[in-house]
C-alpha cells in the first residue's frame, strides 16, 4: 500500500500542551488519510485521535537543567530506543517532533541523517531564550511549524524552511468564553470572584510553585472573605495538590479538579499562574493574569544569561511589553502573589483594556492550523 494512501508518522509530545497540540493535528492528519498509523511517545489527547504510544508523554515532563539530572539517564534511555526502533522496524514517512526541542532535536538530526524527513512543530523560542537552538534547529529539521506569525522570517535567516499555521487553541478556545457554563460544569457558584490558580502541570512545578501559590490564596481568601479558586490539576498529580490543600485549610474554598484547565480558565475572573504555554490559554480566555515562575537556583542562574527579552510570559512576549505581571524567583512570594492578583480584581478598568488586547491576539492567531500543518506534511510525504 503506498505511504500516501496510508502514511506511517511518527510523533513525539513531551507534555501536556504538546500532548493537546499534537492531538488536534492527529485528528487533521487522520481526516485527511483516513487508514494513518501514528506512532511513538504521547498522552490522552492523542491517544483519543487513535494515537499508539510506546511511551507515555508524561515520562519527558520535566523542565530546567538541575531538575533534569536525576532523569537524564531514563530520558536518553527512552530516546535511543525510540530512534532504534524508528530506523529498525518501524521506519516512518515522517517523523513529527512537538516541541521538547531538548528531546526531539537530537532525535530528529539522528532520523533525518539517515533519510527519514522531519518535521518540528512549535519552533523553539529562539527569540527569547533559546538562540543557541538555531542551529541545532537547522541540522534537525526539514520543516518548521511556526505558531506565531513572526518567525517564519526569522528562521529563513538561518535557512530553515517554515510555515505559518496559526495556533490551534485559537481555533479550539471561543471568542467570547461560557463562564457560566463552565461555572456550572466546575460546581462553582454562577456569581462571586473566582481566581483560578494554575501552578503547573509538571512535578518540579508543583515542588517549586504548589505551596506557595496555595499560600497566596490564603491570603487574598483573607484580605477578600468571598473569593472562590479554582485549581485544575493532572491527573497524576492530584494527589499531592490534595495533600497541600489540605494541609493549609483550604478545602472549603478551593475546588481541585483533574484536568479541566479551560473550563478553569473560562470560570474565572483572574488567573495565578505558571509561565508556559498556559498563559496563552489564559489570554484567548481573555483572562488577566499574574505570571510567576520558580525553579532551583542553579537552572535559573543558566536560563537567564540565554534571556534575550525583558519578558517571560508569552502575552507579554507577543505583545511586546508588560502587558500583565511577572513574578520570578526570589521575587514570586505569596504575598507579592496575592497582592498582584488581587489588584486585578480592584481595577475593573484595567481588566477591560487587557480583556481587549487579548481578543487582538486571539484574531491574530487565529488561523485553519490543522489544515495548514497538514498541507506542509503531505508536501513533505510527496518528497
Amino acid at each position: 500500500m503506498p505511504a500516501s494512501e496510508a502514511p506511517l508518522l511518527a510523533l513525539v509530545a513531551g507534555e501536556a500542551s504538546g500532548d493537546l497540540l499534537a492531538g488536534m493535528l492527529v485528528q487533521g492528519l487522520r481526516q485527511r488519510w483516513p487508514r494513518l498509523r501514528a506512532v511513538g511517545i504521547g498522552g490522552p489527547q492523542m491517544a483519543a485521535a487513535g494515537f499508539e504510544a510506546w511511551w507515555p508523554s508524561d515520562r519527558l515532563a520535566v523542565r530546567g537543567y538541575v531538575e533534569v539530572l536525576p532523569r537524564l539517564r531514563e530520558l536518553l534511555r527512552i530516546r535511543r530506543q525510540l530512534g532504534d526502533r524508528l530506523l529498525q522496524t518501524d521506519r516512518p514517512d515522517v517523523f513529527i517532533g512537538v516541541d521538547a526541542p531538548d528531546f526531539n532535536l537530537d532525535l530528529e538530526a539522528r532520523l533525518r541523517q539517515s533519510g527519514v524527513p522531519t518535521v518540528h512543530f512549535v519552533c523553539p523560542s529562539i527569540w527569547a531564550w533559546r538562540a543557541s537552538k538555531a542551529v541545532k534547529l537547522m541540522q534537525a529539521a526539514d520543516h518548521v511549524l511556526c505558531l506565531f506569525p513572526f518567525e517564519p522570517e526569522l528562521l529563513a535567516r538561518h535557512g530553515i524552511a517554515a510555515t505559518y499555521v496559526g495556533h490551534p487553541l485559537a481555533s479550539v478556545i471561543p471568542a467570547e468564553p461560557d463562564r457560566s457554563g463552565a461555572r456550572s460544569r466546575l460546581g462553582l457558584p454562577p456569581t462571586g470572584e473566582v481566581v483560578a490558580i494554575l501552578p503547573g502541570s509538571r512535578a518540579s512545578e508543583i515542588q517549586y510553585l504548589g505551596e506557595r501559590f496555595l499560600q497566596a490564596a490564603a491570603l487574598m481568601r483573607k484580605a477578600r472573605p468571598g473569593l472562590r479558586f479554582v485549581l485544575p490539576a493532572i491527573p497524576s498529580l492530584k494527589p499531592r495538590v490534595d495533600a497541600l490543600v489540605a494541609r493549609l485549610d483550604l478545602g472549603h474554598v478551593l475546588t481541585v479538579v483533574a484536568g479541566q484547565s479551560h473550563d478553569a480558565l473560562a470560570a474565572c475572573d483572574v488567573t495565578l499562574i505558571a509561565s508556559g504555554t498556559a498563559t496563552l490559554e489564559a489570554a484567548l480566555f481573555k483572562r488577566p493574569m499574574v505570571i510567576a515562575y520558580n525553579m532551583h537556583w542553579l537552572s535559573w542562574q543558566m536560563m537567564r544569561r540565554k534571556h534575550l527579552q525583558p519578558w517571560v510570559g508569552l502575552p507579554n512576549i507577543l505583545a511586546g511589553e508588560f502587558l500583565v505581571p511577572e513574578l520570578i524567583q526570589e521575587a514570586a512570594t505569596p504575598a507579592a502573589l496575592a497582592q498582584a492578583t488581587l489588584a486585578w480584581l480592584d481595577q475593573p478598568a484595567r481588566m477591560r483594556a487587557v480583556t481587549s488586547r487579548f481578543a487582538e491576539l486571539h484574531r491574530d492567531l487565529h488561523r485553519d492550523t490543522v489544515q495548514l500543518a497538514t498541507d506542509a506534511i503531505e508536501k513533505i510525504l510527496a518528497g
